[in-house]
Parts: structure tokens; C-alpha cells; sequence
């Protein structure tokens, strides 16, 4: 790999490897990615057919659907036909209602969101480095010295697309402005406090009943569920979100108790799963830290300081978190991935 490159992009997700991506359609080839993980794609992730980090978007989210078209991914409606599950309360009976047949769905990718990333990275591969994590960055006269755990770099300008949060642990010489470290910290990582679930089985049984396979409750053991079933019709999933309180219980009482909650609102079929995992993403180390908060509302995102330039004009902040629209979503990481190429070049 080129130990010194005219662009380095610090993170392989999606802000990143769309910032290389814009710059290949530029004619600009001389970069490089460097990656903490061992593999692409940060917090857009898709083992055995459930997506369990990013995975849905929505009719206004132009730019997904536009680098979709590009790359050729498909996409399709999420499945919300039959009754949905409303717990509101623990002492009182769960509400079953219709969803809005008039609303739009959202849509997910055909094979998961892990198929975009694919997309992206295929065109990447001889700019992409793995394992590697960037320890501190220093500004000389206009360049930038970077230091990793697999060596050092230099390069004319750098691009970091990892959370804000996360950046705070790179050393930076000379040091940002206050108002710019206050920002990092305060900025909460999307996806860094959940927990997702992932259950496969060999049919649809929830369609069976006339459920649509959503369970919506913020006090039981899964504060969200969908059916997470393939694009095709023939891989039958459900995927959804853990409520935090059992990050306190052992992995099997944890396990007890959501299955326990399933079988109870959707039969007791949910116990013939074919597999079954849950991602708790608080202990992922390359999105999350021990300063994670909960969120159950939007945070704020896209903060000012993030759309300026840093040591001389070098360094450059992006990412979902740091995108003027659309904030956390994937919408907002293609579009922060957008920008950054355009600093870059412009």
C-alpha cells in the first residue's frame, strides 16, 4: 500500500467509501482507506440475512436511492401487511391495530444493506487497508504525518469518517479549537446503545395468524420488532431491537425472557427458530465507548464545526453524525461522503 497517498479516508462505512467512491468518478485515484476493522462496512452489517445495523430508508432519501441506481442495488417495500402489536403497558392488554395501507413502507436493499457496501468496496479493494487504526495525526507545514498501529503515513489531506465520539481518542497536533473537541464529545454515535435481534425460522408463521410481525413497546424485553424476511419470499426472518435493560441479565436469562415475550405475542411457533443472535453494539469498540448514551428521541446532528476545515485547511470531519441533512441515517453518511469528496478536489 502506498505509504503516502495524496487523500487519506479514516473508515470503510458507508460516509467513507462513498467520499473514495465519489473521488474514483473524479478521476482521482491516489488515496487510501484505512479501516480499524477487519472488514468494510462499520456499522452496516448483514449475517445470515438480518441486517442488524443500518437497514431501512425512505421515499425522501434521495441519495440512497440515487447511488442505489447507480450501483444497480434493488430495494423493496418492508413487509407490513396484517395486524401490528402496540404493549403499552405491561398490566393491560397488548392493542392490535392495521397499519395505514395508504402510507408508504419504507424500503430495504435486496440481500441486505451489506450488498451496498459490497458494491462500493469492489471498486475499492486496492485503496482499502484493514487492522488499521489511526493513533494520531500531526499538521507540518501543510501535511499530514499519520500515525497507526501498522505505521506511519503522510499525506496532503485527510478525511475522517468515523464517529465523532470516536475520533476524540485520535491525537491531534496542533490541537483542535475547544468548541470543535466539545462537539465530538457531545455528539452521540448512532446505533452505539443497541442491542439487535436476529431470529430465522423455516416459514412466516406470524403471517399465518394475520400479523404483520411488528411489535411496538418500549417496557417489554423487545422494544421494536419486524419481519425481516428476504426480498424474495423465501427466507422467513424477524429482527428487531432489544430493550437495554437486559444488558444487565446473563445471556441466557436475557434469551429466556425475549423468547418468553415473543411466544407470548406471536405463539408459541417463535420457539422452532432456525437461529437466533442478537449484536449488542455497545461492545463493539469501533463504534462504541464507555461514555454511551440512550437515546429514544432523534439526537441532534450535523453540528456547524463539523462542516469546517481543520489544521491548515487539511483535515476534514464526515459521517452520518456530521451531515447537514439527515443526520444519522444513511441518507446522511452518502451525503457527508458527497461533501468530503468535494472538499477534496474542489
Amino acid at each position: 500500500m502506498n505509504s503516502q497517498p495524496k487523500y487519506i479516508i479514516v473508515g470503510a462505512g458507508l460516509a467513507g467509501l462513498t467520499c473514495a467512491y465519489e473521488l474514483l468518478k473524479r478521476g482521482e485515484k491516489d488515496f487510501l482507506i484505512l479501516e480499524s476493522r477487519d472488514r468494510v462496512g462499520g456499522r452496516i452489517l448483514t449475517r445470515n440475512g438480518i441486517d442488524f445495523g443500518a437497514t431501512w430508508f425512505q421515499g425522501h432519501h434521495q441519495h440512497v436511492h440515487r447511488l442505489c441506481r447507480e450501483l444497480g442495488i434493488a430495494q423493496f417495500p418492508q413487509y407490513s401487511q396484517g395486524q401490528s402489536i402496540l404493549v403499552y403497558s405491561s398490566m393491560a392488554p397488548a392493542h392490535h391495530f392495521e397499519n395505514d395501507p395508504s402510507a408508504t413502507p419504507a424500503s430495504r436493499i435486496t440481500d441486505g444493506t451489506s450488498a451496498l457496501i459490497k458494491a462500493l468496496a469492489d471498486q475499492l479493494t486496492d485503496h482499502i487497508t484493514l487492522n488499521t487504526k489511526v493513533a494520531s495525526v500531526h499538521e507540518v507545514q501543510g501535511k499530514l504525518k499519520v500515525a497507526t498501529n501498522q505505521g506511519n503515513y503522510s499525506s496532503d489531506k485527510m478525511v475522517i469518517t468515523v464517529p465523532p465520539l470516536i475520533a476524540t481518542i485520535i491525537h491531534y497536533e496542533p490541537a483542535l479549537p475547544a468548541a470543535v473537541v466539545t462537539a465530538m464529545e457531545n455528539t452521540h454515535t448512532w446505533m452505539s446503545n443497541a442491542i439487535k435481534l436476529g431470529m430465522t425460522f423455516r416459514k412466516p408463521f406470524w403471517r399465518d395468524s394475520g400479523l404483520s410481525g411488528m411489535i411496538i413497546g418500549q417496557n417489554g424485553p423487545v422494544t421494536e420488532l419486524y419481519d425481516h424476511s428476504n426480498a424474495e419470499d423465501s427466507k422467513y426472518a424477524l429482527m428487531g431491537f432489544v430493550n437495554e435493560a437486559l444488558r444487565d441479565f446473563s445471556e441466557e436469562d436475557r434469551k429466556r425472557r425475549i423468547l418468553d415475550y415473543l411466544s407470548k405475542h406471536l405463539g408459541q411457533e417463535v420457539l422452532e427458530y432456525l437461529s437466533y443472535e442478537v449484536k449488542d453494539w455497545s461492545e463493539d469498540w469501533h463504534t462504541s465507548c464507555e461514555s454511551i448514551k440512550s437515546f429514544y428521541m432523534s439526537p441532534q446532528y450535523g453540528d456547524p464545526v463539523f462542516h469546517e476545515t481543520y489544521l491548515d485547511n487539511t483535515l476534514i470531519f464526515s459521517g452520518a453524525e456530521t451531515s447537514p441533512t439527515y443526520g444519522g441515517y444513511m441518507d446522511g453518511a452518502i451525503h457527508s461522503g458527497m461533501i468530503a469528496a468535494s472538499k477534496l478536489t474542489d
